[in-house]
């Protein structure tokens, strides 16, 4: 590990990491962390339970998915959003402290209190945006013979899907076959109901979680990495909230990630090991395309070592889904992707320079001036990253430094996107990047208070200037400072590359 690099002892066996350090470990130590944990979670537990909100679009009929009928106004609705978002930023950090200080929770107790949790968001009403509706409307096209990468829910016309949709209305679907199969499947089993396939999608997604929990357990029996794994991801309420109680679909490619990594650090198993390692890699393409930037450590692996049969194995592994997936779709379900990633989001760093009314700064620049900037951006964090993320399987360094240049130099970002990136550092040991994760998400997630079209939420017009002001003006400076903050984490007192 390198040098500046803070490792706590989670069994006790140590504590304070600085130079002279000898705290104790005692179960107290992660009382108001944990306290504050489970108060976020409860308020987004409640935003789910109130049933239409600013936050959660109303579901025509009844039954599962479960929840009242309070009908509260949308002030108190934000404010009970924006302490869950505050109180898990600061849960989350203090619970990082006193992992720093020696604290040794039982890592099965996090992990099943982290599965009760994602149970219960899954069978109440999705909150935070729309896009469950859409999700619904392409699982409808596709089992009505329509192909959702040309349809829209405006051409459903009366149906119940087309009238459940409320954003995105004219826009097709942007996502991968795996998920179009998936949202497919749960309106095969919704019939004429979007509440119920919005159900079905609601538990593949809480499984998804789950099972990335248990894996991201299960890996090692070291009870520090499970502890870690528990609080950056299966216990993390911001990731319960955007993924689970959100039901993005994010979650099932994050899913694959996790399960390709597992698979090829766990030892030895030559070329099968390779090719379902590239398989897991392929449906993680096959959900949302960057989702495979997690194939690349072992094939960097692979490629270095001259294992030339084993990378093959990879690529045929990848391949092979991947072109099954989108055979089965139609190649012109690469046109939507291709539009999108031109896109740039109101929060975003770039939007500081270009985008809507050119920018915040009125520089007005070029999409393909923001195209090129991010590449290389990428490739200058990729750099930096693998030189400073903390020293461990290198193969899990350059997969992870890949999904965090991703995320912090991509053009567009979303809360739910940081999915991915809570997903590898839980491969990796405690660092300062950390907190760079935590800054981002929670700035990301105030960012979008809700992330719904305001006029469709029914938020008050005095309240607009959280997307005018705080959205589209603030948050591309805060987020440009957490980006300066990784930059730094990464030239502070860097680690030579590791040898691959």
């Amino acid at each position: 590990m390198a040098s500046d690099q803070a490792s706590p002892a989670l069994d006790g066996s140590s504590a304070d990491p600085r130079p002279g350090g000898g705290a104790t470990s005692t179960p107290s130590r992660g009382i108001p962390g944990l306290a504050c944990l489970g108060l976020s979670l409860a308020a987004f537990l409640t935003l789910s339970l109130l049933g239409p909100s600013l936050v959660q679009p109303a579901l025509d009929g009844s039954g599962p998915p479960w929840s009242f009928h309070v009908n509260p106004p949308p002030e108190p609705v934000l404010a009970l959003l924006v302490a869950g978002v505050l109180l898990a930023g600061l849960g989350l950090a203090l619970c990082f402290r006193a992992a720093a200080r020696g604290w040794s929770p039982r890592p099965g107790l996090l992990l099943g209190a982290g599965v009760g949790l994602a149970v219960l968001f899954s069978v109440t009403p999705p909150v935070g945006s729309s896009d469950h509706l859409n999700y619904a409307a392409y699982g409808h096209m596709a089992v009505s013979g329509l192909d959702p990468y040309t349809t829209t829910a405006t051409d459903l016309g009366d149906d119940p899907y087309g009238r459940a949709v409320q954003e995105w209305r004219d826009t097709p679907s942007i996502y991968g076959p795996l998920v179009t199969g998936v949202q497919a499947l749960a309106a095969l089993a919704g019939g004429d109901s979007p509440r119920l396939t919005v159900l079905g999608l609601s538990l593949v997604n809480g499984l998804a979680f789950v099972l990335a929990g248990l894996i991201l357990h299960l890996r090692t029996r070291d009870p520090r990495a499970r502890v870690r794994a528990a609080l950056l991801w299966t216990l993390n309420p911001l990731l319960l909230y955007h993924l689970v109680a959100g039901a993005h679909n994010d979650v099932l490619g994050i899913t694959a990630a996790v399960a390709a990594l597992a698979l090829f650090t766990a030892g030895s198993g030559g070329v099968w090991r390779a090719f379902g390692t590239g398989a897991a890699v392929g449906m993680a393409v096959a959900t949302k395309f960057p989702a495979g930037v997690v194939g690349g450590g072992p094939a960097w692996r692979l490629l270095t070592r001259r294992r030339f049969a084993e990378l093959a194995a990879l690529l045929a592994g990848a391949g092979l889904v991947v072109a099954v997936g989108y055979r089965l779709a139609g190649p012109h379900a690469l046109d939507r992707v291709r539009e999108a990633a031109d896109s740039i989001s109101l929060a975003n760093p770039w939007r500081l320079l270009a985008g809507r009314g050119g920018g915040v700064l009125g520089l007005d620049l070029p999409r393909s001036f923001v195209a090129a900037g991010s590449l290389v951006l990428l490739v200058l964090l990729l750099w930096l990253l693998v030189r400073a993320l903390p020293e461990t399987d290198p193969v899990l360094t350059v997969s992870a430094g890949l999904v965090l240049a991703w995320l912090f130099a991509a053009s567009y970002a979303l809360p739910w996107y940081d999915g991915l990136g809570w997903a590898l550092l839980a491969f990796l040991p405690w660092s300062r990047f950390d907190w760079c994760m935590l800054a981002r998400t929670v700035a990301l997630s105030l960012a979008y208070l809700p992330a719904r079209d305001p006029r469709l939420a029914g938020l008050p017009d005095g309240l607009h200037w959280l997307v005018t002001g705080v959205r589209a003006t603030v948050m591309p400076f805060v987020l440009a400072s957490v980006l300066a903050l990784l930059v730094w984490c990464c030239l502070r007192r860097p680690r030579p590359a590791p040898a691959l």
